[in-house]
């Protein structure tokens, strides 16, 4: 079982590799988290829905999200006119 954040991340990004196309395909701009060792993966609208049915499923198990299309899951930053 991987522990730690970036164990995750990094087995959870050749994962998402695969799917990527797929996902871009048919759930554009949704989340999903994948809980790197077994190999599935949570979609949802949010991050908090796609972790939480990871975690629903898996509790005793990081996931790490993505949100399909984006480069990043979240984007924070300050718009000025």
């Amino acid at each position: 079982m991987i522990t730690d954040n970036s164990s995750v991340a990094e087995a959870a990004r050749p994962i998402f590799e695969k799917l990527k196309s797929m996902l871009e395909s048919s759930h554009l701009n949704k989340f999903v988290a994948i809980e790197p060792t077994s190999g599935e993966y949570f979609i949802a609208d949010t991050l908090s829905d796609a972790i939480g049915k990871s975690r629903h499923k898996y509790p005793d198990r990081l996931a790490h999200a993505f949100r399909v299309g984006h480069k990043a899951g979240v984007h924070f930053g300050l718009h000025s006119k």
